[in-house]
């Protein structure tokens, strides 16, 4: 398999103040038969940050920084932030703050209001790299006590099989829907080998009304991967050939521009579960875009990721892995179903089992899900206890494949 492009600039995925993709990256638990991976588990968050400063611009940036770190403090969920700078390298730093939870963190990065609040360091920093963990255990300071006096840390540490996934969407001018297929599906792949641990493992594209998502899987390092992909002379023609149907217009040639394109198109992964290790070889795949309603996709989402943990072992589920993409309003769920989606369509909306915040019944989580989802606007007139208002939901929320390509066995 090949993996479509998912950057046309090295600046993009190389800058992790704007574009972190790897924050999308969440907490892997072991289950029987599979894994468990979601943003939702409540865990503190530890975000490190590796910066590379322009040389003689150490002061620089440190004012900036200073200019900045009330406004990060304010942010809901932020703990607290420690800057640091090498002992024996002045133009290497390292900028690490704590979060309540990934889910505060996540929309924040991916924020129009990320973008504006970074935007005075931009001229100072060469490049950055970044890495995501969740915090199992603390043996000193203040925090100790907390966690003593009751304040929860996972029990026990995650197992995962060093696969990345994370989605970018965007829409394309109404009429242009065609060419657009046309291009997303005829572009020449990148090599699938980043370096000697990274691999571009799959990319998934449909196209839902005149909105495009990619999906993307990657072995190891995803800002190693999109850097890798980046470069490909293909991929930047590709991206080059798609701006004149984009409604949202981008000059990827202007390193800030294409920041502010990538950080608004990011769907982070915040929820995956598989019964099986599998690549989805066999299977197929499905991609589902939500009516949510206004102000009810985050919402959506924790829904949607109980429902798949609850569902994952359950007799008659034919869906082998499932992933839900969340950003906003927008909520896409990649599902790869074992036989027809339409014969079990609960298991594939992700509206079959336990799903209320209690814990409750099926009917309980079918409820919540009608409060968050607009089926009237999706054309669907029902109850969704009802199969036949299920199937209908299903195609109208399932998504055109436009292409699924995998990388070859290395």
């Amino acid at each position: 398999m090949t993996v479509y492009p998912v950057v046309a600039t090295d600046t993009v995925s190389a800058d992790a103040l704007t574009t972190d993709a790897a924050a999308a990256s969440p907490a892997v638990a072991a289950d029987a038969g599979g894994v468990s991976v979601s943003a939702f588990d409540g865990s503190r968050v530890r975000v490190v940050l590796m910066l590379d400063i322009h040389d003689g611009k150490q002061q620089e940036f440190l004012n900036a920084y200073d200019g900045i770190c009330d406004r990060v403090a304010a942010v809901q969920g932020h703990v607290s932030d420690q800057l640091c700078q090498a002992v024996d390298n002045p133009t290497k730093w390292l900028l690490t703050s704590e979060w309540e939870s990934a889910e505060p963190f996540l929309a924040w990065v991916n924020s129009e209001d990320h973008l504006d609040t970074v935007e005075p360091l931009q001229d100072y920093v060469r490049d950055t790299h970044s890495l995501r963990y969740s915090v199992l255990r603390e043996t000193s300071g203040e925090r100790s006590a907390s966690v003593a006096a009751g304040e929860p840390l996972n029990a026990a540490a995650r197992i995962g099989n060093n696969v990345v996934r994370h989605a970018l969407t965007f829409t394309v001018r109404s009429g242009s829907e065609d060419e657009v297929t046309r291009l997303l599906a005829g572009y020449a792949a990148p090599d699938a080998r980043v370096d000697e641990s990274g691999r571009l493992l799959r990319t998934s594209v449909f196209l839902h009304g005149n909105r495009v998502v990619r999906a993307v899987e990657v072995q190891g390092d995803l800002q190693h991967a999109l850097r890798h992909v980046a470069r490909q002379p293909a991929v930047r023609a590709v991206e080059e050939a798609l701006n004149p149907y984009l409604e949202q217009e981008r000059d990827l040639r202007d390193p800030r521009d294409a920041r502010r394109f990538f950080t608004r198109a990011a769907m982070p992964a915040v929820h995956h579960a598989s019964s099986v290790d599998t690549d989805g070889a066999g299977f197929r795949r499905v991609a589902l875009l939500y009516p949510a309603r206004p102000g009810a996709g985050p919402e959506l989402a924790r829904l949607l990721a109980r429902q798949d943990a609850a569902a994952l072992h359950t007799p008659g589920n034919p869906v082998r892995s499932a992933t839900v993409f969340h950003r906003d309003d927008l909520v896409m769920r990649l599902v790869d179903v074992e036989g027809d989606p339409e014969r079990a369509p609960a298991f594939v909306l992700g509206l079959h089992g336990s799903a209320d915040a209690a814990g409750g019944s099926q009917a309980a989580g079918v409820a919540v899900a009608e409060r968050l989802l607009d089926t009237a606007a999706a054309g669907v007139d029902g109850l969704l206890t009802e199969e036949r208002i299920l199937v209908q939901l299903l195609a109208r929320a399932r998504m055109t494949l436009v292409t699924d390509r995998r990388s070859p066995a290395p």
